[in-house]
């Protein structure tokens, strides 16, 4: 069952200005795995990061634990 992507709420418009800002993040995953990146984009499922070798990772949503911008 596809999930309506709804982007009047306010996580969905968050992570849409750290990909518009194209700006540094930190994603912790309930496996306590950490990635860091930047966003390229989401769905209503899934989120897709690149690190600094460009290399893309699509994560499923109900395994994040945060999403935090990285700080310098």
């Amino acid at each position: 069952m596809l999930t309506e992507f709804d982007t009047t709420l306010p996580s969905i418009k968050q992570v849409q200005n750290l990909i518009k800002q194209t700006t540094p993040v930190e994603l912790k995953l309930l496996s306590e795995d950490v990635l860091t990146g930047r966003i390229l984009w989401q769905d209503p499922q899934c989120i897709c990061i690149t690190d600094e070798n460009s290399q893309q990772t699509i994560i499923w949503k109900q395994a994040i634990a945060y999403i935090k911008p990285k700080t310098s």
